[in-house]
């Protein structure tokens, strides 16, 4: 199965320590709870919104990690998701920061990553601090080498490890919920799901309008599983 870690716990206070540590500014951006997906709820959140972090029941899997029936309906998506962005004629942003993800419970960190490497010209990072590094250092990557690139990163293990102590809720490695993120990347609203080969795009976005815009892919998702309560949503916005 590989390397596990803990989850991290979908709560904005954990992200936030988490992020500011690593090297976002405390001044610059902050996670926040999103309460509900009707426009008067998300107008409470505080704009610009930067990126979207949901977290969903994905009972498919055991510790996020795939098994090969759950591989197969991937693959499936995937062919029809590409067949689709062809047949629109236009293909996947080559800005997207995207990598995958190979160590089990490791989507909270994931998508966290996502959500700042795809928001990095907005982000002032500190100079020197871990994030500042590691978007260089992985910027000429392709996913595949990025997830190798974490897995021997010692630094950022032992972070997820701190802020996924900080949590409230009692650690669990068998896990059955899923982190993924959304951004806005040229125009386009993109999902990125470290267990995928590659972003999903979801139709034209703005960075005005990209939490209205995720609400409606995450309302179809929780139409999916109605009886379940294990859904968060959280923003990533800018101060």
């Amino acid at each position: 199965m590989g390397k596990r870690w803990i989850p991290l716990e979908a709560n904005p206070d954990v992200m936030n320590q988490f992020i500011w540590g690593l090297g976002v500014s405390e001044r610059a951006v902050q996670f926040c709870d999103v309460y509900g997906l009707d426009d008067e709820l998300i107008a409470l959140v505080p704009h610009p919104v930067l990126a979207v972090l949901f977290l969903y029941p994905f009972t498919s899997l055991r510790g996020l990690m795939d098994s090969s029936s759950d591989q197969d309906e991937e693959n499936k998506e995937e062919s029809s998701v590409s067949a689709k962005s062809t047949a629109g004629g236009k293909d996947l942003s080559k800005k997207v920061y995207f990598t995958k993800q190979t160590i089990g419970n490791a989507c909270g960190t994931i998508g966290v990553i996502h959500a700042i490497g795809n928001a990095t010209s907005q982000i002032k990072l500190v100079e020197g601090s871990y994030f500042g590094k590691f978007y260089k250092q992985t910027a000429d990557m392709d996913p595949v080498q990025r997830a190798a690139f974490l897995e021997e990163d010692d630094e950022m293990e032992d972070a997820h490890s701190i802020a996924a102590s900080a949590g409230d809720t009692n650690i669990n490695l068998d896990v059955n919920v899923h982190f993924v993120c959304f951004s806005c990347v040229d125009g386009e609203l993109y999902e990125l799901d470290g267990l995928k080969s590659q972003p999903t795009p979801h139709g034209p976005s703005s960075p005005e309008t990209l939490l209205q815009d995720a609400a409606e892919v995450i309302k179809a998702r929780i139409a999916e599983n109605p009886n379940s309560m294990n859904f968060n949503v959280m923003a990533l916005s800018k101060k």
